[in-house]
């Protein structure tokens, strides 16, 4: 799964998860050996903000825990074309989780990684299509230069 992700879907209960100004564009994945460092790209209200996050265990395949009580739990994934992930966080002492869909490319609702994460999410609230965002752009650029 390492290398450049677009979000392209996500799925919650919680209002404020799907209503942030602060909206996540693209991942860069990278693995070395169980730890995974996660290059993430952010538009905040049209500014772009980039953070790294790297993974304090992993307690199954497929299942990271990062700094701040979050999870990242791979739901599905096909490690080409999509991945359907599952997002726990903690915030204001309350729990709560989001399902993300990314893909490699923007292709476009009828993708079978899509219809999956459909499927899966069936009964909560907003879905999200990704678009080619400037923020996303800049860290697939600085990433694949090695930057």
């Amino acid at each position: 799964m390492v290398g450049f992700w677009w979000e392209a879907g996500v799925a919650s209960r919680e209002n404020l998860a799907l209503k942030t100004p602060r909206r996540l564009e693209a991942l860069f994945l990278t693995l070395s050996g169980e730890t995974l460092t996660v290059a993430v790209a952010y538009n905040n209200s049209g500014s772009c903000q980039t953070e790294e996050i790297v993974s304090s265990e992993m307690n199954v395949w497929g299942k990271f825990v990062f700094p701040g009580r979050r999870e990242i739990h791979v739901v599905d994934t096909d490690y080409e074309q999509y991945a359907i992930l599952r997002v726990s966080l903690q915030w204001q002492n309350h729990e709560f989780y989001v399902f993300k869909y990314f893909t490699r490319s923007l292709g476009g609702e009828c993708e079978p990684g899509f219809l999956k994460f459909r499927e899966l999410t069936t009964d909560m609230g907003l879905y999200l299509v990704g678009r080619h965002g400037r923020c996303a752009m800049l860290l697939k650029e600085l990433r694949e230069t090695g930057l």
